[in-house]
């Protein structure tokens, strides 16, 4: 879990992390997710409009809550007659809690590059279709798209917490922290949310660490209501909620327009 035009460039902005203990992994809370349908928009504090972006969740077919769930993340971007694409999904096994396979697509105006990553749950172990291989510090791995649906799942408590639940053990330990309780309003309507925090690692991306910022709504649907990050070139951007289905839990968090104030999801 770019905008740059990847998903993982939501995870810019380099920032340092203090030490957190790790609690217990939670229930697999992906399935809670399944039939989730997510639209945004984006936009950069530089440029504007920037394109869109969809999330959503289905299952490969299997019976009951078990089984393997899909998770899929498609974005697309064009400034003036620059395009940019990033495709992203995740195979999370909701019986081990873990995810089984990620694949990545992502095409800028100078560059391509392509994952395919197999996960062995069973034995730590992972490969890439390229080659690369390793051994993941979990028995619950995750990828960067199926840790966010993880980060929504969880019940965040005040503090900060450690995971080392990244595949790769490069990329770990990600960092979470609960920030604010506030409104936030997006094209979606007017939603109850608090703010996380999320420090990651991304050599390959970054040169080191990034933050990305999470606006949840405030309820058991956990949506995402905004994400921000900060970019070369164009300075700050964000993803804000336009259109979302949600048909396992009420989505309480959502405000009559009447009431209440809060910040607007646009950069």
């Amino acid at each position: 879990m770019t905008i740059h035009p990847t998903l993982v460039a939501l995870l810019l902005a380099v920032a340092a992390s203090p030490l957190a203990s790790q609690p217990s992994a939670p229930e697999a809370a992906v399935p809670a997710f399944a039939g989730e349908s997510l639209s945004f928009r984006a936009r950069a504090a530089r440029v504007g409009s920037l394109g869109g972006a969809r999330m959503w969740v289905e299952r490969d077919g299997s019976p009951g809550e078990s089984g393997i769930w899909v998770m899929h993340f498609d974005f697309h971007a064009r400034v003036g007659f620059v395009t940019a694409e990033d495709r992203t999904t995740s195979w999370f096994d909701a019986d081990r809690n873990a995810a089984v396979r990620y694949v990545k697509h992502e095409r800028h105006p100078l560059s391509r590059h392509d994952e395919d990553v197999s996960i062995d749950p069973a034995t730590g172990k992972w490969r890439d279709a390229d080659g690369d291989n390793g051994t993941s510090p979990s028995d619950a791995p995750l990828d960067e798209l199926s840790f966010i649906y993880f980060l929504r799942g969880l019940t965040l408590p005040e503090g900060t917490l450690s995971f080392d639940r990244h595949f790769d053990a490069d990329r770990n330990p990600v960092i979470v922290r609960l920030v604010s309780r506030d409104t936030v309003v997006v094209g979606a309507g007017r939603f109850r949310s608090i703010r996380v925090e999320m420090r990651v690692k991304d050599a390959r991306h970054y040169r080191g660490g990034g933050t990305i910022l999470f606006d949840l709504s405030d309820d058991a649907c956990r949506l995402p209501l905004r994400i921000e990050s900060t970019m070369p070139l164009v300075g700050r951007a964000v993803l804000t909620l336009d259109e979302y289905r949600h048909p396992r839990a009420a989505c309480t968090a959502r405000m009559p327009d009447t009431l209440a104030s809060g910040p607007s999801g646009e950069p």
